[in-house]
């Protein structure tokens, strides 16, 4: 993932900019005006991203959606974010992206990403006001998962599991499943 600097005309990037950006299999985000790019993504991260949305979306009451990334959580002009899985009020959603903060927002690490993720974004998200934020990590040899919820304008961290541990939330919904199971599909 690169924080690319302002641009040439010695301004903060804009979603404008973003319309323009080409479609190269990479994902470009703004925080702030800065532009971030990553690269596409691996087996571990797409495995544990669409498991985490097929377990989330069963498990969803009808107020919510579940969407996979690319899916834009649009804030303003300078913010564009795209977690690799959201969970949104049905209200909030419009046909082209989501204008207010999602209730949970999920960023499964890569190796490229993991300062982004864990720092850069998680404090986004929690400007936006987002509820929950959940940090997948696939790649390790155990797996891990790492829960937050929103108390005022800061994330506290309620929940570390690994490997086989239950990870059993009650909010948005209920849902139950291990890290090991969203990278289960990585084994024969």
């Amino acid at each position: 993932m690169t924080v690319m600097p302002i641009d040439a005309g010695g301004r903060p990037f804009t979603v404008h900019d973003l319309e323009e950006m080409p479609d190269d299999g990479r994902r470009y985000e703004l925080i702030d005006g800065e532009l971030i790019v990553s690269p596409a993504p691996g087996w571990a991260h797409q495995e544990a991203a669409l498991e985490l949305a097929v377990r989330l979306r069963q498990a969803c009451t009808p107020e919510y959606r579940v969407l996979a990334a690319p899916f834009a959580v649009r804030h303003d002009v300078f913010n564009e974010l795209q977690p690799d899985v959201l969970v949104a009020r049905y209200g909030d959603l419009t046909m082209k992206n989501l204008p207010a903060a999602p209730v949970l927002a999920v960023e499964v690490m890569s190796p490229s990403s993991r300062l982004k993720d864990a720092n850069l974004k998680k404090a986004a998200y929690a400007r936006l006001g987002t509820p929950h934020f959940w940090l997948v990590d696939p790649d390790s040899e155990a797996p891990t998962l790492t829960a937050w919820e929103l108390d005022g304008d800061e994330y506290q961290q309620p929940t570390h599991v690994v490997g086989d541990e239950i990870f059993h939330p009650m909010r948005p919904f209920e849902v139950k499943f291990s890290p090991a199971d969203l990278v289960a599909g990585l084994r024969p």
